[in-house]
């Protein structure tokens, strides 16, 4: 997935590796600030899933986090949310963050400022259509992004919000293979990305995900660790 966006700039003609570092790398703010945890400053954890609300999977995961009394992010695609309101209305009422991931999962590198308006626009509504009032989060679809998109999206109100840790796990071939690359990378204060969705097609697997996430709860609260929801880590962080 994220490949393709270097090679997708690339393509372009984009101004070389400066611009797809800042276009497409998670924790950079040269095209403007955005969020992606306080990797080394805590010991809370936020786990975001992008790409849903999706059959069976979304349903499994919020049994899992109910379990061990986790409240997480969910980043949520507006063209599901309106095919299948009633999963992002279960996300909403266990308690879950709701945020924006765009109507369609368009590559922002390459989409027009009113096409991004509409996308961010026509997903709130039927995000708020679904639950009622939610989070004004936004996390650009694959992390893709140019100055104007987060101009764009700060300008209809929405918060740009990256991730300190990725797993892989929409390609993953076991839940092991997520933990380990989780474990490799979380230092604490991270905003970890996994999914319980696939942009390609609704119904996509993510058993693996889901087994993932019951061992990294069960794991890093074994240590000490606090699982918060991104605006909790937010509101942590303040001063």
């Amino acid at each position: 997935m994220f490949p393709e966006i270097i090679a997708g700039v690339a393509a372009a003609g984009a101004a070389g590796g400066v611009f797809a570092y800042g276009a497409a790398a998670a924790k950079s703010q040269l095209f403007g600030t955005t969020f992606f945890g306080a990797p080394g400053a805590s010991k809370q954890i936020a786990l975001t899933y992008d790409d849903g609300p999706n059959d069976p999977w979304t349903g499994k995961l919020l049994d899992v986090l109910d379990k061990h009394s986790v409240r997480a992010t969910f980043f949520l695609i507006g063209k599901y949310v309106e095919m299948r309101p009633e999963i992002a209305r279960a996300v909403a009422q266990r308690g879950h963050v709701v945020g924006n991931h765009t109507f369609s999962h368009p590559n922002l590198i390459f989409t027009s400022q009113n096409a991004l308006r509409g996308e961010l626009e026509r997903t709130e509504a039927v995000i708020t259509q679904a639950i009622g009032q939610h989070s004004r989060l936004f996390r650009p679809p694959f992390g893709a992004r140019r100055p104007a998109t987060l101009r764009v999206a700060r300008a209809i109100g929405l918060e740009p919000i990256l991730w300190s840790v990725k797993c892989w796990d929409w390609t993953a071939p076991s839940a092991d293979y997520i933990v380990e690359k989780a474990r490799q990378r979380i230092r604490g204060g991270d905003v970890v990305l996994l999914h319980d969705g696939g942009h390609v097609a609704f119904g996509a697997g993510r058993g693996h995900t889901v087994e993932a996430s019951d061992e990294l709860i069960r794991r890093y609260k074994g240590e000490g660790y606090e699982f918060v929801t991104v605006p909790e880590m937010q509101t942590a962080l303040v001063p």
